[in-house]
């Protein structure tokens, strides 16, 4: 089992930054992937970056690109979202997320983030 406590969302005015943080415990040693994802009022949840145990490989959505950055420290387990230059469509519940070995998958309880015009 892992458990997740993401955190660090908030309101910001359009063009600023915000980071979020994800704390993991439990089974860390079994992650393999770490990723955030958002959900914004009527749209499903859509993945926004994920990085593998190594760092080696990172995946964006193509929203964020160029704009936001995924980081993890394994020796602390946590990962980070840096979002710079943020629009008022980046407003929406971020989701940490996890999969470990065996292909179980862990969600955090989400943490909102709203961008004023």
């Amino acid at each position: 089992q892992v458990q997740l406590v993401d955190s660090g969302g908030g309101l910001v005015q359009a063009g600023g930054s915000l980071r979020l943080s994800c704390a993991a415990s439990g089974s860390i040693s079994r992650i393999w992937v770490m990723a955030w994802y958002r959900q914004a009022p009527g749209k499903q949840r859509e993945l926004v970056a994920s990085i593998t145990r190594d760092g080696g490989t990172t995946n964006y959505g193509d929203s964020v690109k160029g704009r936001f950055t995924i980081s993890r420290d394994n020796t602390k387990a946590t990962v980070a979202l840096q979002m710079n230059s943020l629009k008022p469509e980046d407003t929406a519940v971020y989701y940490c997320y996890v999969l470990s070995v065996g292909n179980r998958r862990y969600w955090g309880q989400g943490t909102q983030v709203t961008v004023s015009s």
